[in-house]
């Protein structure tokens, strides 16, 4: 099996390209049969036939605007990086907040302020892609 986004080989158990660390099959440059370049909108490869994988569907893309503005509001307690697939991060901002009350609010001013940092980061385009390599909608 080859990465749709950049082409390289992958193992058909692949849940990330090692090369460009995208999911295998979330991109739409080459076919994930052969590894040639295709068409982004094509729905065939032309060189082996074979049906191509299409990128993530439309309830699957994720909001830009919706992320950023979970961060800047929500960001304390991870609920953008939850949004985003990124559960393991979300987790850490989740404690972070949470632990506020054992350290007089010096957790939680600190999970705020990186939340706020990355709604802000995801708003102005730094932050680009969700935890499955796919691109974030406007």
């Amino acid at each position: 099996m080859f990465c749709r986004n950049c082409g390289k080989e992958v193992s058909a158990q692949a849940v990330m390209c090692v090369a460009c660390g995208c999911a295998p099959l979330s991109g739409a440059k080459f076919c994930q049969n052969c590894g040639s370049a295709t068409e982004p909108a094509a729905a065939v490869c032309v060189k082996c036939g074979f049906a191509l994988a299409k990128g993530p569907a439309a309830g699957q893309a994720k909001s830009k605007m919706a992320a950023g503005l979970l961060g800047i509001f929500l960001g304390w307690l991870g609920i953008h990086r939850f949004y985003l697939g990124y559960t393991g991060i979300g987790v850490i901002q989740l404690i972070l907040a949470l632990s506020g009350f054992l350290t007089c609010g010096v957790t939680s001013a600190a999970a705020g302020v990186w939340g706020l940092i990355e709604g802000i980061l995801i708003l102005t385009g730094s932050i680009k892609q969700d935890a499955a390599g796919n691109s974030l909608v406007d």
